[in-house]
């Protein structure tokens, strides 16, 4: 028998109903995604888990409030993500950095030691200028770069039209050059 083809209007329609299979299937359709996303705007892998399995508990808590309003049902774990981030963001008060040894580095053939130590200390440098830009910019860089979505996607997640992520993408990599810069003039 042929695999039924996903229907997320279908799914989303049964799993507000109560559906727990359907809300499962959504689980496992958005839940590497979310948890990227989390991962990166934490930096820590057990807050990540952590945060992202609130996300699905508050998102099937008010599934049945979710109303489609022609923006991908993604947009709206996103933006419970974002929210529960920015609020374990403030309750810490400091920002963490993603220990070295969390970061997913794929050995390069061939690289001297020298030139990966090189690598990892401008990755780590990098994610240090990118932890200090607003939480806005953090979101944008993340779902821009990690999740590989279009302006247009950003918008509706971000709730802005896609003109103003773009002018969002420009200042942040603008700032993140002149960051860089400074750096190293006073290295």
């Amino acid at each position: 028998m042929p695999e039924l083809e996903y229907n997320e209007p279908d799914v989303l329609l049964r799993a507000s109903q109560g559906d727990r299979d359907a809300f499962g299937e959504l689980y496992a359709r958005y839940i590497d995604r979310i948890f990227n996303y989390v991962y990166y705007r934490t930096g820590n892998t057990h807050d990540a888990e952590d945060l992202t399995a609130r996300v699905f508990q508050r998102a099937m808590n008010h599934i049945h409030n979710y109303t489609d309003r022609g923006v991908p049902f993604s947009a709206w774990l996103y933006r419970i993500a974002h929210n529960l981030v920015a609020n374990w963001h403030r309750d810490r008060s400091r920002k963490q950095e993603i220990p070295i040894s969390d970061l997913p580095m794929l050995p390069a053939r061939g690289d001297h030691p020298e030139t990966k130590l090189v690598r990892t200390e401008e990755q780590e440098a990098l994610l240090r200028l990118i932890r200090r830009l607003p939480p806005e910019r953090q979101h944008l860089l993340i779902l821009k770069f990690v999740e590989n979505l279009s302006n247009a996607e950003i918008g509706q997640i971000m709730g802005r039209s896609e003109g103003a992520i773009k002018s969002l993408y420009h200042r942040t990599l603008l700032a993140l050059r002149d960051q860089i810069g400074d750096q190293k003039q006073f290295s």
